[in-house]
This record gives C-alpha cells, structure tokens and sequence, in this order.
C-alpha cells in the first residue's frame, strides 16, 4: 500500500543539497527493481501548523536544486518502520524539482 501524502498548501524549502543514499558499507544504494542510484534531501516541509525537516530520497539523476531554493516534491510517499525498537516514517518522491518546473516523465 502506497500512503501518498497531499502536498496541497504546503511548501518546501531545500536545506541540505542531495548527497548519495548510502548503504552500512558507505556505497550509494540503488533501487532493487530499476538499478537507479539513490539520492537523500534535505527539505524544510512548511505548512499554516508550523514547519518540520524532513530527509526525501529520490531514485534516478541528482537532483539539481540548491540551499535555500523553494520546490516541489512530485507524488511524496510516507513510509513508516520499525527495527530493533526504533521506529519512525522516511520520505519518498518520485522527483524533486525548483519550484513551478514540470515533473520529470
């Protein structure tokens, strides 16, 4: 089950530029079904409620968005988990790109 998040009102501000996602060996993870690197960004989420970071991976090409720049975050995932008693949710778009650009195809 996918739990897609409505992004409507929100908006997105980048506060960490994309680095590689990096498995416990300190190599950059690839997606299982295509083969696409990964990459993790740093995003301030802002809505009327207040703001909160959050870390987004995306799959493919890096994405080209700077510190500070604002953007929009194309089909955002929730994901939660749970490990050795820890728990939390990560973050997955299918794409990030400066905000008013076209989503990649």
């Amino acid at each position: 089950m996918k739990l897609l998040i409505d992004v409507t009102g929100k908006s997105f501000m980048v506060t960490k530029e994309a680095v590689e996602k990096a498995d416990q060996n300190g190599r950059q993870k690839s997606e299982r079904e295509t083969g696409r690197p990964m990459w993790v960004t740093q995003v301030m989420a802002l809505d009327e409620t207040g703001g909160e970071m959050i870390n987004v991976t995306t799959a493919g090409e890096r994405p080209t968005v700077s510190v500070g720049s604002q953007v929009a975050l194309f089909k955002l995932e929730a994901l939660p988990w749970a490990t050795n008693g820890r728990s939390g949710v990560a973050f997955r778009a299918a794409d990030i790109k400066p905000a008013g650009a076209p989503a990649s195809k």
